[in-house]
C-alpha cells in the first residue's frame, strides 16, 4: 500500500504539480487548498508526510503545523515547509514549530522529491527499532497509531530524566543534526549545544553520540 502524502497549498498550480509529480513516483497524495481543510485531512486520513505552503487563507501553514504537532499521535510526523518567505526569521520560527525541511520556492520537483524520500525512510527506520524492540499488538498497523503509542511512552520516561532543553536536543540529535544545526532550529550557539550534549552523556553514561542514541532508542526516547 502506497504511503500518503498530504500538498497544502493554495496555489492550484502547484497542487497540481506537486502531486501529480509525487504519484507518479509512487505515492498517495492528498491536497488541501489551506491550513483548515489540510487540518481535517491529517486527522481523518493520518497522512505519512506533509508538504505544506506558508501562506494560505483560513490557516495559514505556520498555525497548521502548530496544530498539527499538539496532537501526540503527529509530533513525529514530518512536514515540509515550500515558501518564497525566506528571510531568516521566517525560518526559525518553521523550524521552532517544528517542521524538518525548509525549501524556499521556486523549487526543484526533484529536490522535492529527495526530501520526502529521506523523510519517509527515516521514519520507516525508526519504526522498524520501535517494532523491533517493542512488539505491538497486531490491531496496532497504522503509522500514526505506531507513533502514538511508542511517543506517549517516550515522552513519559523522558519527562523523569531530561529537562525539556534536553529532549529537544535529543530528538534533533536522531535526526543526525550537528551542534550547529541544533543550534540554528533551537536558537542556541554550538558551544550552549555542545554543554547539553555533555549533560546527556553524564546522565546517559555514555561515552559517543552514537551511545547516546543507541540509549535513546533502547529507552524508546526517539
Amino acid at each position: 500500500m502506497p504511503l500518503t502524502i498530504l500538498v497544502a497549498d493554495d496555489d492550484l498550480g502547484t497542487r497540481l504539480a506537486i502531486g501529480d509529480y509525487l504519484e507518479v513516483t509512487g505515492y498517495s497524495v492528498l491536497r488541501a487548498e489551506n491550513g483548515q481543510d489540510a487540518l481535517t485531512m491529517v486527522e481523518k486520513f493520518q497522512p505519512h508526510l506533509i508538504v505544506t505552503d506558508v501562506t494560505m487563507p483560513r490557516m495559514d501553514g505556520y498555525e497548521f503545523v502548530r496544530q498539527v504537532r499538539q496532537q501526540p499521535a503527529f509530533r513525529l510526523l514530518p512536514v515540509v515547509f515550500l515558501t518564497a518567505r525566506t528571510e531568516t526569521h521566517e525560518r526559525i520560527r518553521g523550524y521552532q514549530l517544528g517542521c524538518d525541511v525548509y525549501l524556499p520556492k521556486p523549487f526543484e520537483l526533484q529536490e522535492l522529491g529527495a526530501v520526502v524520500r529521506h523523510l519517509l525512510e527515516r521514519m520507516q527506520m525508526i519504526e522498524m527499532e520501535w517494532r523491533s524492540r517493542s512488539p505491538l499488538p497486531s490491531a496496532i498497523t497504522n503509522s500514526a497509531a505506531l507513533q502514538t503509542t511508542n511517543l506517549a511512552a517516550a515522552l513519559n520516561e523522558i519527562a523523569v530524566k531530561l529537562t525539556k532543553r534536553e529532549q529537544e536536543v535529543v530528538l534533533l540529535l536522531s535526526n543526525g543534526l550537528s551542534n550547529a544545526q541544533i543550534g540554528d532550529r533551537l536558537h542556541l550557539s554550538p558551544r550552549t549545544v555542545e554543554k547539553y550534549v555533555s549533560s546527556l552523556l553524564d546522565k546517559t553514561d555514555t561515552s559517543n553520540r552514537a551511545e547516546l542514541m543507541r540509549f535513546a532508542i533502547d529507552h524508546h526516547w526517539v
